[in-house]
């Protein structure tokens, strides 16, 4: 499967991200074949409010990398429904005139449940996407609002998208999701009141952080992008970052820190199923014995627990 994916045929391509989604006990051994592979694709997370047109930018996106060439993935996070746990995976019925193309995989994904703006599965499937030979990988969140910021630590570029009417000058202010971009995008740009939201929006840049000279200052692109209509300028602005983090060794140092969250989400999610299969465990209940009478405080039985596991 992964030699035919390198190929670029997509029935491998799903078939790979659907044992990532499935947890297949046959997904140690496809990673474990696909690590020599990664490092090739460049990753662009496009996030923001719902309605704001992430889909129809990706789409545009999309378009643009093609005429230069490049092979495109796009993961596109559609939220699950907390009453039936089906979602409908629309955002790539926006993205149907690319459905042709051999140098486009477009691949939809539920949360399942997961918080974040992603799925639970999404860093997995962007490894597969970047084995299978994609020079670029588009991640579309689903909406979100302003404290879902999981795309900026899996993605090379986060691009945040506003439109207007969205909100005032103080919404524009608020933290979280306007926090994490690297491009910022005001789409729907041949509406009333365009200018005056990129105007606040480079305010509210104007009053972030402090940047030294030399520092990365997030760029304000205005797009229409049904039309295609500033999406060169986007793309620019994505090379340009690309560009600026490489120079400044700060893509190895995201990549890294992508890989340590990887990692980390990884053991902690075979610890907790470790700690889950423990209920009715002799050692779990006599340290729930000692804590009753007294004799252990409830931190140092977790800490005796999980020696215990971690020897184990």
């Amino acid at each position: 499967m992964v030699e035919q994916a390198r190929e670029g045929r997509p029935r491998a391509v799903a078939r790979l991200i659907s044992l990532v989604e499935g947890g297949s006990p046959q997904l140690r051994e496809v990673m474990a074949t696909l690590a020599p592979l990664t490092g090739g694709a460049y990753v662009v997370g496009l996030t923001g409010s719902p309605g704001v047109g992430k889909s129809t930018s990706t789409s545009a996106l999309v378009t643009a990398y093609r005429r230069s060439g490049r092979r495109v993935g796009v993961l596109a996070v559609d939220p699950s429904s907390p009453f039936s746990g089906g979602a409908l995976l629309g955002d790539r019925v926006r993205m149907s005139e690319h459905a042709s193309d051999p140098g486009v995989y477009i691949r939809s994904m539920a949360t399942r449940g997961h918080l974040g703006g992603l799925a639970w599965a999404a860093p997995q499937a962007i490894r597969v996407l970047d084995a299978a030979g994609c020079d670029v990988v588009l991640v579309e969140t689903v909406g979100v609002g302003q404290s879902e910021v999981e795309i900026a630590a899996q993605a090379d570029t986060s691009v945040v998208l506003l439109a207007p009417g969205m909100g005032d000058g103080i919404q524009a202010a608020k933290a979280g999701i306007l926090e994490i971009g690297d491009v910022y995008v005001v789409n729907k740009a041949d509406r009333d009141g365009a200018d005056a939201t990129a105007r606040e929006l480079n305010h509210m840049l104007g009053l972030g952080e402090a940047r030294a000279a030399g520092d990365w200052r997030p760029p304000i692109v205005k797009t229409v992008a049904s039309r295609g209509e500033g999406t060169d300028e986007l793309l620019d602005a994505l090379d340009k970052h690309r560009g600026w983090m490489e120079e400044h060794g700060a893509l190895v140092e995201r990549r890294r820190t992508r890989a340590a969250g990887e990692i980390e989400t990884i053991a902690v999610t075979a610890l907790r199923r470790r700690i889950g299969s423990l209920h009715g465990d002799a050692r779990l209940s006599a340290l729930a014995g000692k804590v009753t009478d007294g004799t252990l405080d409830p931190y140092a039985a977790a800490d005796e627990l999980v020696a215990g596991l971690t020897e184990s």
